[in-house]
């Protein structure tokens, strides 16, 4: 059949809504560092990303227009102020796209297996595909920087093992004792790697804010990622292992924000989605009852974090809406039945 008389899924609606809106955000971050990058190799990455973003937006806004379909508000350069010094070095612009290939790669493979219509799963297959090929750029540029901090390493085991049915090793295995799996160590080493990022990007933003709600929501960003990296640091120490501090990457000392409030708060909020799908992830994985307990209970501090972000970006009148469908309940109560 001609996609042309295939209508938009809910699924593609929303998936497609949703790249346009996280890419024109991003997108705004991009050119905030591609006005201050020094360095030459970095300043390439940051293009590329760039670069992609503006090429995924445009194929979208191509869809909705042929479907009719309204286009989302999203970010513009308006959200930019492009006057504005540099709020971050260059190597945290470098981890911010290796960070973000992170999460768009999880993203886009998730949006490609919800998506039907041949010229959405092509859209959604180049965008994999890119975003795969700038994301081990981002990484290859890390290493060759020194700013990559390898996981924890561990011996190899001797042979393959099975857990057996007995009610003491059970609680062994499950609960509190034994030493931490591979699974394990790596879920913590990655939470406090997002963790460290994502302090680094709240602390400039936090720098940067003049608007004291959106400070104080900052604020408590700022504490809950800082006590989520002593957290997680505390399983590593008990299993006889090395606490993990992420590589420094500064913020400038600049108190001019680059960005819009309205941008700020977006980001922030919506980093909050992928926090909770990482931790989600995380507590299904691991085995022990405490590490369950940690995740479970930083889950729901991450929920009420980010329905205060939520509320005030309703507050403001600044919440995009989704597409919603139809309200079956009202239509009916037009016909006066």
């Amino acid at each position: 059949m001609d996609k042309n008389n295939i209508k938009l899924t809910s699924a593609e609606i929303g998936s497609l809504w949703s790249t346009y809106i996280q890419n024109t955000a991003t997108r705004c971050f991009y050119k905030h560092f591609l006005q201050h990058l020094d360095d030459p190799e970095i300043n390439q990455i940051v293009q590329e990303a760039l670069t992609l973003s503006e090429e995924f937006v445009l194929k979208i806004k191509e869809i909705f227009d042929a479907e009719n379909f309204p286009l989302p508000k999203g970010f513009a350069d308006e959200d930019n102020n492009f006057s504005a010094p540099a709020l971050f070095t260059d190597l945290f612009a470098l981890s911010f796209v290796y960070r973000g290939g992170q999460m768009i790669m999880v993203y886009y493979a998730d949006a490609l297996s919800k998506v039907g219509r041949k010229d959405i799963v092509d859209f959604y297959s180049e965008c994999s595909a890119k975003t795969v090929s700038l994301y081990k750029k981002s990484l290859n540029l890390m290493l060759e920087k020194g700013i990559y901090d390898r996981p924890p390493k561990m011996d190899y085991p001797q042979q393959a093992h099975i857990v057996k049915q007995e009610p003491s090793l059970i609680e062994n295995w499950f609960g509190d004792r034994r030493p931490l799996n591979a699974i394990e160590l790596s879920e913590l080493f990655f939470a406090i790697e997002r963790n460290g990022i994502g302090l680094v990007l709240i602390m400039g933003l936090l720098q940067a804010s003049k608007d004291q709600e959106i400070m104080e929501f900052l604020f408590k960003g700022k504490k809950l990622s800082q006590k989520k990296i002593e957290q997680f640091n505390k399983f590593l120490k008990m299993n006889d292992g090395f606490e993990i501090h992420p590589v420094t990457m500064e913020v400038t000392n600049s108190t001019v924000s680059p960005f819009s409030e309205r941008l700020m708060l977006f980001f922030i909020s919506a980093s909050n989605q992928i926090g909770i799908q990482a931790m989600a992830t995380a507590l299904s994985v691991s085995m022990r009852s405490d590490l369950a307990v940690k995740y479970a209970k930083f889950i729901a501090e991450i929920i009420a974090f980010a329905d205060e972000g939520r509320d005030l970006l309703i507050k403001r009148g600044w919440l995009e809406q989704p597409p919603l469908s139809s309200d079956r309940e009202k239509l009916y109560n037009q016909t006066n039945l």
